[in-house]
This record gives structure tokens, C-alpha cells and sequence, in this order.
């Protein structure tokens, strides 16, 4: 048996007549329930649009009674929308997608429309079918939450929160007065924990702390973790402000007790701020940055900060000072200023202290009050007290060339706490020490109460090593913070500096007068010298030398002077008198 050839008229299928039409046994409705999708017939009439006919699965999904909602009634409008589009349009075909809120969440379909041939008697019929793209969706989401959430505490990350806080807005019912707020959350002391028990320690902290927060939620609010060990809520607010202190009040409580790592129970310290939207169409990421801008006002001030309008563009200015101020420093935008130090027996000039000074091409003048809080802040702070102590080792030996031989004057060098947790700071001085080429006991140290408290045995260790080089160390800003008499007794400390505070105004307030009296005699009898700060006028001169104030410095003697004019008022009070 053999295969016969199969031989063809022609090459293109052939092709019905013109008057060729479907079988009119085969109804609309037969036609509809043999497609899979959903699938309906709609009519446009009278400039009205209507449902001709719908298979089962249309009729099922968006007409049964049960369906007829808010959200099915939307999105056949959005559906009357599309139909009149395509109508007015003049094309014969469009597709789109659909979302709308089934009892399990969100539903997605995927919609086509097109026009049907018009037929004598009867309108303009249009075929629209849906097709359930809903598990793909879920895939797609699925997918996403990897990439936007933190794999930590599975909360949402910076990214992720943004687009949560987006579908919130877009797609939730709000009241006409409604507005939300973004809660900022920043676990103080959570670098101590890494640093002393480990990154596991540290990691379970962070996953206690979001279980924690996450039950201060309600309904429609959003937790994510938004940095290392910064937290954000994302709040609707019906009753404004007094919502998001009820949220604040919450966490407060909630992080109030103890959290146990290990054999140990920590209490979480946290800085929390809040910036609130003034209506819904407001941006988000600038609500975002403007609660993170408030949280870090109360990481220093140790409330809970409301933003203020302003308070953003201070953090915009702390952040172009920082950024100019890492230029300035690598490439010498910065100077010191010297304001000298007054024996108040003989009126002769025994020092200057050194202070950092900046003059901005684009910020100006830049106070150092102002630019030494963001260096502190950035980390910035240990180049610049390198770039002081050196700066001001060199000026000593420029001053020594000029004037031939040693200046009997040293130089004073500010220590901020954090450069003194940060730093090498006996090895910053050893280097400033050699590279100039002069003596350890003209270069002195000066560091607050602040920075020996927060650390005792660290002090100590750093003060010792600093006497090793001979330098003389002077207690800065004293009277103002919490030292002991036991801990400044052990301690190798030369100067005690009484704060301005107490001195600019201790001819008018009697308390002030006994406060610097009982520091003169404390100095005396433990055998260490006195520098007033804030000298203003010569009758604070006149009394401190009575009171046997061993040095002063302050406007009455001069400003803040640079190198040059320094060496200069020098070489014109050498010798001098009297004050």
C-alpha cells in the first residue's frame, strides 16, 4: 500500500463569498460561553451604553448581586470610560487593565475592546473580554517584595515604603478632611550594642524592635525600616496632630521595657519625629525628609519634635556645610584665629587659644558654632581636630623663626568628645609635636567635663598618654557639667577654665560671684591654676585678680586674631604691666 499525492489548486486558502457569515444556528450567547475569558457584548444607543449579553464567567464576576460594590461600581466606570473612548476615537480595538478590591484583596484583569460590524436596525455593538490576571500579579508582587522590603525584619525598605505609602493613597477611601503623617524612629544607642555584644546581638535587637512597633499599628498604617537602625511609620490621620501623638505615646510604651539579648536586658533609647502632610496631594518623600529632619532636632533635644516650617531648610544648610566643609578641609579653605591668654597679675600674654575659623566662597562666614556641630554629626570632626592640633603646632614654630628664638607663649587646642571616642588622639599630638619641631609643654589640651564623664577610663588612659608628652591639660567649660571632686582629684589635670557663664555676669548675680569663688578656692587646693573665659570689661579683670584668678581671656584683652596679628599684639605686650 502507497502513499497517493496530495495535489493543490492553488497556494492561499480559499475563501467564502461575500455574503459569507457565521452558521445562524450559532447564537451570541453560543459564540461567548465557548470563549474562555470573561467575556460581554455591550451596545451604545441614545449615547447610552448597555450590557446586550455576557457569558458566565462575566456574569459571575461583575454582575452578581453580591459583587455590586464601591469597587465593582468603579470599575464599570472606568470600563463606560474606555467604551466611549474607543467610540470617539474612531479605532476599532483597545485593551487596558483593570484593579479592583475582591474579598481576598486586590483583583487584576487584563481587558480588550473591540468594535463589532454594524448590522441595519440596530446600534454600534462593541466585544469586551477580561482575563483574570490576578495570580500573575501576586507573582509580580511577590517578586517585588523581595526587592523592596528588608530581608532582616521583612518590613518594607526606603523604596518599598515609598510605593506602600503611594498605593495607600491611591487607592484607599479618604475623608474630606483626612491627611496623613510620617512618624521617624531612630534607636539611639544601637551602634553600642554592635560594638559591644556583636552584629547578632545587634541584628535581634532590630527584629524585637520592629515586632514591638509593628502592634503599635492600626488599620491602614505602615511600618518599614528605612536605614541601618532608623524606622518609619506611615499614619492616617483623621483627627491630625492628636493621631500622631496617640501613635507616638504608643511606641514610647511599648519600647519602654527592657528587651532581653543574650543574659542581658537593654533598654532601647529612641528619637522619634513627626512631620504631618496639610493635605493628601502633598509629596510624600518630602514628608518623609521633613519627619527625618525633625528627628534628628530630637536625637539633641531628647523630645519628640513636631517639623517646623524652616526646619527642612536647616537640614538642607547642614548638609551643604558639610559637604563644603569636607572640601575646605582637603583643600585649606580653613584658618585658625588666636585669642590670647592673660596672666591677670603681671598683664603678660602667657598663650592664645586656637580657634577654627571659616569664611565660605558660596556660605560666607560660616560660625564655628555651626560648622563644628555638622563636623561633630558627620564624622567630619576627626580631620578637623587633626588639621587644628597640627595647624596650631606650626604657628608656634613660624612664630619661633621669626622671632629668632622660642616665644615663652604656647597655644591651647580644642578636644571634642567625639574626636577624643573616635581618634588616636596621643598619636595626633606626637605627630604635631615632631613634624613642628617644638616642646609638649607649649601645646596644651583643653576638653570639657562632658568628654571625661561619658568615658572615665578612656580619659584617663588618653590624659596620661598626653602627659607622657609633657602637655599641659586644662578642664574646659568647668562648673557646667556633672564632674566629681573624686574623679578631678585622680585625674593629671593642670587648668581648670570657669565658664563664661559664670563670670560675664558675676558683678551683678551674688550666686555667680560665690560659684567662681568656690572654683578658685576648689584650684587652690588642689593645686591647680584658673583661666576665666569671658572677660568683658576691666572691672571683671580688676576682681578676678583680686580673687587671685591666675589667667583670663576675653574681649577686654582682644578678639580672635589671625597668625600674623597675633605675633604682632604679642611682640607689643611683651613685658607688659598691667591690665
Amino acid at each position: 500500500m502507497r502513499n497517493l499525492p496530495v495535489l493543490l489548486d492553488c497556494d492561499t486558502p480559499s475563501t467564502g463569498g461575500d455574503g459569507a457569515h457565521s452558521h445562524p444556528a450559532i447564537s451570541l450567547a453560543d459564540w461567548l460561553a465557548a470563549l474562555p475569558q470573561l467575556a460581554a457584548i455591550l451596545s451604545y444607543e441614545n449615547n447610552d451604553i448597555n450590557l446586550v449579553l455576557g457569558n458566565a464567567n462575566y456574569i459571575s464576576t461583575f454582575q452578581m448581586p453580591a459583587e455590586r460594590d464601591k469597587s465593582s461600581s468603579k470599575v464599570m466606570i472606568e470600563w463606560r470610560d474606555r467604551v466611549l473612548d474607543l467610540i470617539q476615537s474612531g479605532r476599532d480595538s483597545d485593551s487596558f487593565e483593570l484593579r479592583r478590591e475582591g474579598k481576598l484583596g486586590p483583583e487584576y484583569f487584563m481587558c480588550t475592546l473591540g468594535r463589532l460590524p454594524a448590522e441595519e436596525g440596530r446600534g454600534a455593538y462593541y466585544l469586551i473580554t477580561a482575563t483574570d490576571r490576578t495570580g500573575d500579579r501576586t507573582i509580580e508582587k511577590n517578586l517585588r517584595r523581595e526587592l523592596l522590603s528588608d530581608g532582616l525584619t521583612a518590613l518594607p525598605n526606603r523604596t518599598g515604603f515609598g510605593e506602600e505609602i503611594d498605593d495607600r493613597l491611591a487607592n484607599s477611601i479618604w475623608a474630606d478632611n483626612a491627611q496623613f503623617g510620617i512618624i521617624a524612629i531612630d534607636l539611639s544607642r544601637f551602634s553600642r550594642v554592635n560594638e559591644s555584644l556583636g552584629p547578632m546581638a545587634g541584628d535581634e535587637l532590630l527584629i524585637t524592635v520592629a515586632k514591638r512597633l509593628k502592634s503599635s499599628l492600626r488599620q491602614g498604617d505602615v511600618l518599614a525600616r528605612i536605614g541601618g537602625n532608623d524606622f518609619a511609620i506611615f499614619a492616617r490621620l483623621n483627627n491630625g496632630l492628636s493621631d500622631a501623638l496617640h501613635i507616638v505615646q504608643r511606641i514610647k510604651e511599648l519600647l519602654s521595657s527592657p528587651i532581653r539579648l543574650s543574659d542581658l536586658q537593654i533598654r532601647v533609647d529612641c528619637a522619634i519625629g513627626c512631620a504631618l502632610s496639610l493635605n493628601l496631594d502633598d509629596d510624600p518623600d518630602d514628608i518623609v525628609r521633613k519627619a527625618q529632619a525633625a528627628v534628628k532636632i530630637a536625637k539633641r533635644s531628647g523630645k519628640v519634635e513636631i517639623y517646623r516650617n524652616g526646619v527642612l531648610k536647616e537640614a538642607q544648610r547642614r548638609f551643604s556645610i558639610e559637604s563644603r566643609l569636607r572640601d575646605a578641609l582637603a583643600q585649606g579653605g580653613l584658618t585658625l584665629a588666636f585669642q590670647p591668654l592673660i596672666h591677670l597679675q603681671t598683664g603678660e600674654i602667657t598663650g592664645f587659644e586656637a580657634l577654627a575659623r571659616w569664611n565660605d566662597e558660596e556660605l560666607g562666614h560660616v560660625p564655628p558654632v555651626e560648622f563644628i556641630a555638622v563636623a561633630e554629626e558627620s564624622g567630619l570632626i576627626t580631620p578637623l581636630g587633626r588639621w587644628a592640633a597640627y595647624e596650631a603646632a606650626q604657628a608656634l614654630s613660624r612664630w619661633d623663626a621669626k622671632f629668632g628664638q622660642p616665644l615663652p607663649v604656647g597655644v591651647n587646642v580644642n578636644l571634642s568628645p567625639i574626636q577624643m571616642a573616635r581618634d588616636d588622639v596621643a598619636s595626633m599630638f606626637e605627630e604635631a609635636l615632631r613634624y613642628s619641631g617644638i616642646a609638649g609643654n607649649r601645646l596644651t589640651a583643653e576638653l570639657t567635663e562632658s568628654a571625661i564623664v561619658a568615658d572615665p577610663d578612656k580619659a584617663r588612659k588618653l590624659l596620661v598618654a598626653l602627659k607622657e608628652l609633657r602637655m599641659p591639660i586644662a578642664m574646659d567649660d568647668f562648673g557646667t557639667g556633672f564632674s566629681n571632686l573624686a574623679s578631678l582629684h585622680s585625674l593629671p589635670i593642670d587648668i581648670l577654665k570657669i565658664d563664661r557663664s559664670f563670670v560675664s555676669s558675676m558683678l551683678e548675680d551674688h550666686d555667680k560671684a560665690v560659684i567662681v569663688r568656690t572654683i578658685l578656692s576648689l584650684a587652690e587646693s588642689l593645686n591647680l591654676k584658673v583661666t576665666a573665659e569671658g572677660i568683658e570689661t576691666q572691672a571683671l579683670a580688676h576682681a578676678l585678680q583680686q580673687m587671685g584668678c591666675w589667667q583670663g581671656q576675653g574681649y577686654y584683652f582682644a578678639k580672635p586674631m589671625g597668625e600674623a596679628d597675633a605675633f604682632d599684639y604679642w611682640r607689643a605686650r611683651w613685658n607688659f604691666e598691667t591690665i
